[in-house]
């Protein structure tokens, strides 16, 4: 069994990749590593699963077709693929908007046409983003929700996603499943994310920017929970008869106040933060909040890991890599 990974160097996409590895599945990874955040990180998640006989690195764009279409011809044997390659972040997209019609539309299309491509693809598992519900005030957010008023660029591409994937399940019957992740943190997690920017500023002892005065709520979702869904979902492509699209949001099922979040940072370093509020920053929203019913009763998905578990553990890979 071979499952093809975009975004093998990304926070999520290296810790599926390792996951599957270790589950003895033979992995195809492909990443261009790209300097949005600090490259060094990426290159230290590829040296952990380049230690795995089973992985294969491709240092590819997902939005180069021929370069693409060259790695289907030279793996057949693809069963199943993971696209989790992508452009992140809502504020980056407010100064860049061309990286994310490229990486999140056009990479989102070469990696559908891939999948017809391959003999064997039996399911085109994809990120989605909680993004894409906006301004939405009606919580938790469910995957019913009207979600065609996106507030920012990032969102809007993520939707196209969605709507992309419909259209090649409904005319080529591709199995495909998106998932709307929910603000995922943990081990090897993102420099653009808030838990890291708090904590690097923190042990820096620099000021924490804080938005719309601290009022804000996230449903915090730990990277473990997170690759445990991702793989229940794989395992298990829409069945037959009829449209073999699916759609889950995957989170936490909590909404957290974004100030306890801060606390139990403080709390794990034992460091009182400095904090500047701000005011709301253009696309963002107010607060997330997952209903993972349908996830939960398809294929089982049942996070555990609340953020008083989770930010230590954070906080301790944190220290470690960094040597803090």
């Amino acid at each position: 069994m071979t499952v093809l990974v975009t975004g093998c160097a990304g926070f999520i996409g290296f810790h599926t990749a390792l996951a599957l590895l270790q589950r003895d599945e033979a992995v195809i990874g492909v990443d261009v590593v790209n300097d949005y955040y600090d490259p060094a990180l990426k290159e230290a998640r590829l040296a952990i699963l380049g230690q795995h006989p089973g992985f294969a690195l491709h240092r590819l764009d997902i939005a180069d077709r021929a370069a693409m279409t060259g790695l289907a011809a030279a793996h057949p044997e693809i069963d199943r693929i993971v696209h989790l390659a992508a452009q992140a972040g809502v504020r980056y997209s407010l100064t860049n908007p061309y990286a994310y019609t490229r990486s999140n539309v056009e990479g989102q299309l070469v990696i559908l046409e891939l999948a017809r491509q391959l003999p064997r693809c039996e399911h085109l598992v994809y990120a989605s983003s909680s993004s894409v519900y906006g301004a939405n005030t009606k919580l938790p957010f469910a995957v019913e929700d009207r979600v065609d008023q996106p507030i920012s660029l990032y969102a809007a591409t993520k939707k196209s996603c969605e709507l992309m994937a419909h259209c090649y399940s409904h005319l080529f019957a591709i199995p495909t499943t998106g998932l709307r992740f929910f603000t995922v943190y943990g081990p090897w997690g993102r420099p653009d994310m808030s838990a890291f920017l708090f904590l690097k500023a923190i042990l820096a002892g620099e000021p924490i920017h804080v938005f719309n005065g601290g009022d804000m709520r996230r449903d915090f979702t730990y990277i473990d929970d997170i690759v445990q869904g991702v793989l229940a979902v794989l395992d298990r492509p829409p069945p037959g008869p009829g449209l073999p699209y699916r759609l889950y949001n995957i989170g936490n099922h909590r909404s957290e106040p974004l100030m306890r979040f801060i606390g139990l940072i403080e709390q794990a370093v034992g460091i009182k933060a400095e904090i500047v509020f701000e005011p709301m920053q253009p696309g963002d929203v107010k607060e997330t909040f997952a209903d993972i019913e349908a996830i939960s009763r398809d294929v089982g998905f049942a996070p555990a890991t609340t953020i008083d578990q989770g930010i230590p553990r954070f906080v301790e890979w944190y220290r470690q890599y960094y040597g803090q």
